[in-house]
């Protein structure tokens, strides 16, 4: 069976971004994929150290050992998607949700790039503004790995204050219900695929520094 494991960044562990991820998952699982939300927003996670360790020492893990981040790497790695949600502090991510990617997709690209090909879509609660600059700082992470990302009928924001109070926001419960959707509907095809149709040679990165 395949499965999706969706990251709550939000502080609060039922609040509007967990119910936005909610709506994805229910989608994700009317079409036979599993689902797990892991509530990391009220945890304590570490910023990068930009020691280099994970690169040095090729082993999967990230030198910080006191929170879950190594635990939710491999989940990422096991997983055929994977959904990022964060609420909106100041016009940008919440900061365990910023620590974490930073963390767990620079030990993917120092590791052979381990989420390479895996489908992965963000999206942000927002009170009122900030939305869109939350959303494609996830998509970067996305963008940098090779991953595959499903889109819906709008940008993947969706409003609310109070907890619940999105289920009010009916554009943002469609466009929620539509990447849901979206999101089955590629990683079935990407599942097909692979027994007749060959992937890409991962290339080498090449670094070209502007100073020398």
């Amino acid at each position: 069976m395949m499965k999706v494991v969706a990251f709550n960044g939000s502080p609060k562990k039922e609040g509007n971004t967990y119910h936005a991820l909610k709506i994805v998952c229910e989608q994700l699982e009317m079409q036979g994929i599993e689902t797990e939300i892991v509530h990391l927003g009220n945890k304590g996670i570490k910023g990068c150290l930009a020691c280099g360790k994970c690169r040095e020492n090729k082993d999967e893990k990230c030198i910080i050992k006191t929170d879950g981040v190594n635990e939710w790497i491999q989940l990422m790695k096991n997983a055929d998607g994977m959904l990022f949600g964060s609420p909106v502090h100041y016009a940008a991510l919440s900061a365990n949700i910023k620590a974490f990617l930073d963390r767990a997709f620079y030990v993917s690209g120092s590791n052979g790039n381990l989420f390479r090909h895996k489908v992965g879509a963000s999206l942000a609660a927002v009170r009122r503004s900030g939305g869109l600059p939350t959303f494609n700082e996830m998509n970067n992470f996305l963008n940098y790995a090779e991953m595959f990302i499903p889109t819906s009928n709008y940008w993947n924001v969706i409003h609310g204050t109070t907890p619940g109070e999105v289920l009010q926001d009916k554009e943002g419960v469609q466009i929620m219900r539509v990447l849901g959707k979206n999101m089955a509907y590629l990683l079935k095809l990407i599942e097909a695929g692979k027994a007749s149709v060959e992937a890409p040679e991962q290339e080498a990165k090449i670094y070209t520094n502007f100073v020398r």
